[in-house]
């Protein structure tokens, strides 16, 4: 009993202390076109939907970023390839991306281009038929996020970029081309 109380008192106190690293916090909102393309393909297939994330910014230093983040993407076929000719092969993704990244960026006014890797989690349900693979999948996968892009504005307040969120797991990788707003937390 008295170790479930330490654990308890620990767990409630520990959001009151603050990491001494973390020089500004602020909301990152992204939306955006997205694909899902399957690893191994004949008739080059890459279904598209909508992609949607939400991401805490943690800026340690003026060109490093650490990017807790919780989305969405939907994804469904429409039975052609890239060139518009019917096929059976298809890569769907309905799920929720959770996770977390680290952004190194160049700490230029304007203009600052980023790139980002991590590791994160997909829940949700997974379809991909090819000549090769045969998966339909429900449940939680992981999933290995990696973006580049552009930061824009006097204060690098815009995100311009490409997502990409490959999941091994399911023979396939989601990704987005997406645009973003970045919304400062004041500390009061």
């Amino acid at each position: 009993m008295k170790k479930t109380l330490i654990l308890l008192i620990l767990a409630l106190t520990s959001n009151l202390a603050e990491a001494q690293f973390i020089k500004e916090k602020s909301i990152n909102a992204q939306i955006g076109y997205g694909i899902s393309v399957p690893f191994n393909s004949i008739d080059q297939v890459a279904d598209k939907g909508i992609f949607a994330q939400g991401e805490l910014v943690l800026k340690v230093t003026s060109w490093f970023e650490l990017r807790p983040y919780a989305g969405f993407i939907l994804t469904n076929s429409n039975g052609k390839d890239l060139n518009n000719n019917l096929t059976n092969e298809k890569a769907e993704s309905k799920a929720i991306l959770l996770g977390g990244k680290a952004r190194v960026r160049a700490p230029i006014p304007w203009v600052a281009p980023y790139v980002e890797i991590g590791l994160g989690t997909s829940i949700g349900k997974f379809e991909t038929l090819t000549a090769f693979d045969t998966i339909d999948k429900g449940g939680i996968i992981y999933h290995i996020p990696f973006s580049i892009g552009l930061e824009l504005g006097k204060n690098n307040n815009v995100d311009l970029g490409f997502a990409y969120y490959f999941q091994p797991s399911v023979e396939q990788f989601v990704g987005a081309i997406a645009v973003g707003i970045t919304f400062p937390l004041n500390d009061k």
